[in-house]
């Protein structure tokens, strides 16, 4: 796999890859697609509500993306109360769920970046969960999507791969429950 396969497909199989997912009919024409994919010792159920986390912090670099104040480290009772249209790390709306499963999102105001949508789901294997995501993008015509393709995949693999191992380490941690021992 080439360095540019690595950042548009991190951690993910050519079958996960080919998989229909629900960002697939949020953005059907979409005109590209990165995964991103991890094991996690944890059932899926805990690993969903890890995803509902995000409704209130990107769990990447926080000092980038959240300004500057630390993800939460424990659960916090309610977020896996979802409903249509909630917002997700501020700059998303959730499309899209399946309570246990996934959480499909769509970025709420194109503008500078193109339309996309991304779906993170919580699939059951041995041992525990396989955690994927897709991020479906619609580029646009022009010089500033061209650019934008040439540096989001690789922009995207950094933020997500820190996401995703951040969401993985916190599942697989027993003592992350919510204060009131919640475990869902």
């Amino acid at each position: 796999m080439s360095l540019a396969e690595r950042f548009h497909h991190w951690g993910s199989t050519p079958e996960e890859r080919t998989r229909a997912l629900p960002c697939d009919d949020v953005l059907p024409d979409a005109t590209e697609a990165y995964h991103r994919a991890v094991d996690v010792a944890a059932p899926p159920a805990r690993v969903f509500r890890w995803l509902c986390q995000l409704r209130v912090a990107p769990y990447s670099y926080d000092w980038i993306d959240n300004g500057g104040r630390r993800s939460p480290q424990q659960l916090t009772p309610g977020l896996e109360d979802l409903e249509l249209g909630q917002p997700v790390m501020r700059i998303f709306e959730l499309v899209n769920f399946a309570p246990d499963e996934s959480l499909t999102l769509r970025l709420r105001r194109p503008g500078l970046f193109p339309p996309l949508a991304v779906s993170y789901v919580a699939l059951p294997r041995e041992g525990g969960t396989r955690l994927l995501a897709r991020l479906a993008v619609r580029y646009r015509p022009g010089p500033f999507d061209r650019a934008l393709r040439a540096f989001l995949p690789f922009g995207d693999w950094i933020m997500m791969r820190k996401q995703l191992l951040e969401l993985k380490r916190l599942a697989e941690t027993p003592d992350t429950l919510s204060a009131r021992g919640e475990t869902r």
